[in-house]
């Protein structure tokens, strides 16, 4: 299982990509696969130049965010798909119910913005169990009922912003 990203940035596979470790990395990486360097090679050389350009700004992107790499590890490790239908415990989802149902009815700022500390603080508590792994992350060390733990918080995580996005923040 090669996770190309990790391996064109030459960085060991972790969940939260420090942006002061790849930056240098990637104008680099960006400069020696320049299509324009390529001008006057073959065509299949030309082909090669521009696939790994394409694949190191993808990589770039997806290290830019940490749902977003941990998104592309759990994916890589077959532990999450695309149109996956994932099940999150029944308090989370009574507890965001809850704010929902409080959102309809709220009728000011103020309101809202008590509504908001609400989510940020869902956000943290299902933050904490998995910070250690996210933060940690081993390749070879790091298990699959933790990988499955960040798994959890990931589709928690996704609930919650779409419920932010929804609020306007």
């Amino acid at each position: 299982m090669g996770l190309a990203y990790f391996e064109i940035f030459e960085i060991p596979v972790q969940l939260n990509v420090k942006n002061s470790d790849i930056t240098s990395t990637f104008f680099a990486l960006s400069r020696k696969y320049h299509p324009d360097y390529y001008i006057n090679k073959t065509a299949a050389e030309q082909a090669e130049a521009l696939e790994k350009a394409a694949l190191i700004n993808k990589a770039y992107k997806t290290f830019q965010s940490t749902d977003a790499t941990i998104k592309y590890v759990l994916q890589e490790k077959g532990l999450l798909a695309d149109d996956e239908k994932f099940e999150l415990p029944s308090a989370f989802l009574m507890d965001v119910m809850d704010i929902n149902e409080a959102l309809m009815d709220a009728t000011d700022d103020i309101g809202k913005e008590k509504l908001l500390h609400q989510i940020i603080e869902i956000e943290k508590d299902s933050f904490a169990p998995v910070a250690s792994i996210i933060n940690n992350y081993q390749e070879g060390s790091t298990t699959v009922a933790q990988l499955l733990e960040v798994k959890e918080y990931y589709y928690k995580k996704k609930y919650i912003e779409r419920i932010k996005k929804e609020m306007g923040y």
